[in-house]
């Protein structure tokens, strides 16, 4: 096969201001030859199974996000066209010769994968902080990604898994899931009450990881009635509605919302917030919800300035501000394979029946895949999932 079905975006083709969506074309498979590159001794050929829309990839799709880093490692790769998609359950159908010696992987092992393709080498790295690597690449932004039938990736990357314990189309969806373990292990949540600012699909994985770490009280917030409900069914002791900020002021806090907040903990707050929204009332809203000595978890995330409405209540009640990127590598992989396989938690079981809706509606076939009909899905669904060989 010398091609394949692939979702790509091509700014020859679409204009990043003026365009949406990605396109289903046939690009040319990937191959290992490590005549013409010697680091593909270490890189294998994965075929990819399953793939996790995420809401990074719809900011591709609106082109609200990743434009930047899209067009300058296309610019720097001298092409037009890069393949999206970063969360995926694959089988290996091809090694380089070093592959199996140094990683211990072989042809037919299925795996998922780390997006961050650090670099090993820069201060960060070297110091065992790769999650924070300073020349590191994500797969369907810098580099071609999984939204297609096959991806070629360092072994380094790659997440060895067990669907006979972790369905795969769960499994898909490993890298996300391990964003919200991430945050929820910044602070210590057990037996704390923790507020959840965004029920998003991290958001909703995060519900699941801090009632699995333990915590008293999870109040969710949360202005889209849909993702309120799932947060609810999920764990939620109770969702809140946010007010709507003002216009002419985006960044202020909701003091009703916060009043609400103080009376379900005492009249003391939470002791741990954690914002996946990254809107700027929201951050406010995290920073005046969390108690004294609190902790605020910032992975929430949006482009340009913000404003803090009370920088003076941070340093005088002893906030700490946690700013928290992808996984740690490969602790946060470790924590998360641990609490899916847990069956007695019901974390596998939630993320499936209840953020995955059963795979109705939200399982995509490839061969069935448009931009109009997979734009609808996106309008229904918290979370799709594109099945290429499941």
């Amino acid at each position: 096969m010398s091609e394949m079905w692939a979702l790509t975006f091509d700014k020859a083709r679409e204009p990043w201001e003026t365009s949406k969506g990605l396109v289903k074309e046939r690009v040319p498979v990937p191959v290992l030859d490590e005549r013409v590159d010697s680091s593909d001794g270490s890189r294998v050929i994965v075929k990819v199974k399953f793939a996790g829309f995420c809401g990074s990839d719809r900011g591709i799709w609106t082109r609200k996000a990743f434009g930047d880093m899209i067009l300058g490692s296309l610019a720097d790769e001298g092409r037009t066209k890069r393949v999206v998609g970063h969360e995926m359950l694959g089988e290996i159908v091809q090694v380089g010769s070093r592959v199996t010696e140094k990683y211990g992987y072989r042809q037919g092992d299925i795996v998922s994968t780390e997006s961050h393709i650090v670099c090993g080498t820069c201060v960060q790295c070297r110091r065992g902080e790769f999650h924070v690597c300073a020349k590191d690449k994500i797969i369907g932004i810098s580099q071609d990604g999984c939204f297609a039938e096959f991806i070629k990736l360092p072994a380094k990357a790659l997440w060895p898994t067990d669907t006979t314990k972790i369905r795969p189309e769960v499994a898909a969806v490993q890298e996300p899931f391990g964003n919200a373990v991430h945050a929820c292990q910044v602070a210590d949540l057990r037996g704390r009450n923790v507020a959840i600012l965004g029920t998003g699909t991290i958001g909703l994985f995060a519900v699941l990881v801090a009632r699995g770490m333990g915590a008293a009280k999870v109040i969710g917030i949360e202005p889209d009635p849909h993702n309120a409900a799932l947060a609810k069914r999920l764990g939620c002791d109770v969702v809140l509605t946010p007010g709507r900020p003002p216009a002419e002021s985006p960044w202020k806090s909701d003091k009703d919302l916060v009043a609400q907040v103080h009376d379900l903990t005492d009249g003391v707050g939470v002791d741990v917030a954690l914002e996946m929204a990254g809107h700027p009332s929201s951050v406010n809203n995290a920073i005046k919800l969390v108690r004294r000595g609190g902790h605020v978890v910032l992975f929430g995330l949006r482009n340009g300035d913000a404003v803090y409405e009370d920088a003076h209540r941070i340093v005088m009640n002893g906030l700490t501000l946690h700013g928290v990127v992808g996984r740690r590598l490969f602790e946060t992989w470790t924590t998360t394979r641990g609490l899916l396989e847990n069956t007695e938690n019901g974390i596998q079981k939630a993320v499936w029946e209840v953020i995955l809706n059963g795979g109705d509606g939200t399982l995509v076939p490839i061969e069935d895949w448009t931009t109009e009909g997979f734009e609808t899905v996106l309008h229904k669904f918290t979370k799709p999932v594109i099945r290429f060989a499941g």
